[in-house]
């Protein structure tokens, strides 16, 4: 007889779309056992939206959550799951006696702190990475991989109304978000692209644009493409918008175009519009982190990777041409 699953934590402690791909674990869990707590621990300025999944039960920050020897103790928890690997948070679940600590193989430490073993690598395989994730729960005696076009109703992730961003639209128009900026996280469509699209898309007064980002990547936006925010049919909001808030401006657009960053999936993962941009390499492709959707859909480069040194100046990245993206921005208000 297996232990019981009753309270379970999962800990995420890296990047925005890092943990929305990791949330349809949490709503696979809460479907199998309804009765289970679900936890998330997340870093603090990703728990904002994660508190909009119906399927966690709380949100924990690991800046709140104090010593955590300590916290995982008063958690009470019957499993932990490191889908990001911590050697410290690793080392207090084993001190704090959590019955099942399950982490990945190939992390050292694991062997010594985690006595539930999940033997995958993640760079080698060929799964989503919303997939992936669910190779954790193995060592618990569940052996399931949902396949793509199942994740969607995973998420549970409902965007928030907030007045502040509803009076940011304008009556009688379209809105899509330009978010340029990857914070690093992937290659890059160009900003001289984005630009380019913007001009071309100035002719329809029907579409209004939002570019987002945080300050400081306003600030490099703001140097670097001066005439993509100086359009009359661009608002620049970067800086302007916490995660709650931007969250909020996703659910009300009408969609959303990025690279592999985090507001990309925070927008597949509300069912808003969304497109990806992305280059033919593994394993930063479209099927290990493209936007999985009902309204996700992606545009990669079609041709063979040119095996680009720069990441700054991706051939591959810039071989996808604005007047592409216009068309399926266009087709969007169409609809």
């Amino acid at each position: 007889m297996r232990p019981p699953l009753d309270r379970i934590l999962i800990c995420r402690t890296d990047n925005i779309g890092d943990v929305v791909l990791t949330l349809p674990l949490a709503g696979y869990l809460k479907t199998r056992f309804p009765q289970a707590r679900i936890d998330l621990l997340c870093r603090a300025y990703v728990a904002p939206a994660m508190r909009h999944s119906r399927f966690l039960d709380r949100v924990i920050t690991i800046e709140e959550a104090g010593e955590p020897e300590a916290f995982f103790k008063q958690g009470g928890y019957d499993a932990v799951l490191f889908a990001f690997p911590d050697r410290r948070l690793a080392t207090a679940a084993r001190r704090a006696r959590v019955p099942q600590r399950v982490g990945t193989s190939h992390r050292l430490y694991h062997w010594f702190t985690c006595n539930r073993l999940a033997h995958f690598s993640r760079v080698k395989s060929n799964l989503h990475e919303a997939q992936l994730n669910f190779l954790l729960l193995r060592p618990l005696g569940i052996d399931h991989v949902p396949a793509l076009d199942e994740i969607p109703a995973l998420y549970g992730l409902d965007a928030p109304q907030r007045p502040a961003v509803d009076a940011l639209l304008q009556s009688g128009r379209r809105h899509i978000i330009l978010h340029p900026k990857s914070n690093g996280s992937g290659r890059e469509w160009p900003l001289g692209h984005f630009t380019a699209l913007a001009r071309e898309l100035s002719a329809d007064p029907e579409i209004h644009l939002f570019v987002t980002g945080s300050a400081a990547e306003g600030a490099l936006i703001a140097q670097q493409a001066p005439d993509l925010l100086a359009l009359p049919n661009v608002g620049n909001v970067c800086g302007r918008l916490d995660l709650d808030s931007l969250l909020a401006l996703i659910g009300r657009c009408d969609g959303l175009v990025a690279s592999s960053t985090g507001p990309l999936h925070l927008s597949a993962a509300v069912g808003s519009r969304t497109l990806g941009l992305f280059p033919p390499i593994k394993p930063l492709d479209p099927g290990r982190w493209g936007p999985l959707g009902t309204r996700a859909e992606v545009l990669c480069a079609d041709r063979p990777c040119a095996g680009c040194k720069d990441t700054a100046t991706c051939i591959c990245m810039a071989s996808i041409a604005p007047s592409d993206v216009a068309a399926r921005l266009r087709a969007w208000v169409r609809t």
